[in-house]
């Protein structure tokens, strides 16, 4: 009877600290993605890249920061890589979409929030395809 409760107790923190781990990793993507955006503006402002092409440095950034916070997820995890990866656009989608709501009073996810959030999570995903640990092969 004791094994089954340790073994409930383990899966509990295992699953905890990976939803740490993805917590952690989106914020890595947060900041990063933050940054990229700073230098963004930096080249707007000296002239280096057109307004136009601002909403799509934007959607390559967020893609940017996913992937670096989905590899540091996913190295972390090392289980479930897909759903870690995933988890961690969505954290970097939800941390955007609050930013963007406490700078704009009437932001909403349809002025442009779809194009966003297909990023973080593709950004997210690709890690989380690639970096999965190989499934061992079977001898027969």
């Amino acid at each position: 009877m004791k094994k089954k409760e340790r073994r409930s107790e383990e899966l509990g923190s295992q699953w905890l600290n990976a939803m740490c781990e993805v917590l952690k990793g989106g914020v890595l993507a947060g900041v990063t993605t933050i940054l990229a955006l700073l230098a963004c503006s930096a080249l707007v402002s000296a002239g280096a890249l057109p307004v136009s092409a601002m909403y799509g440095a934007v959607l390559a950034v967020c893609v940017l920061g996913a992937m670096i916070g989905g590899i540091w997820a996913v190295r972390r995890v090392g289980t479930r890589s897909l759903l870690v990866g995933l988890g961690v656009g969505a954290v970097l989608f939800l941390l955007l979409l609050t930013a963007g709501l406490i700078v704009y009073k009437g932001a909403s996810v349809a002025n442009g929030g779809t194009g966003i959030l297909c990023a973080s999570l593709c950004g997210g995903a690709i890690p989380g395809l690639l970096g999965g640990k190989p499934k061992k092969k079977r001898r027969r």
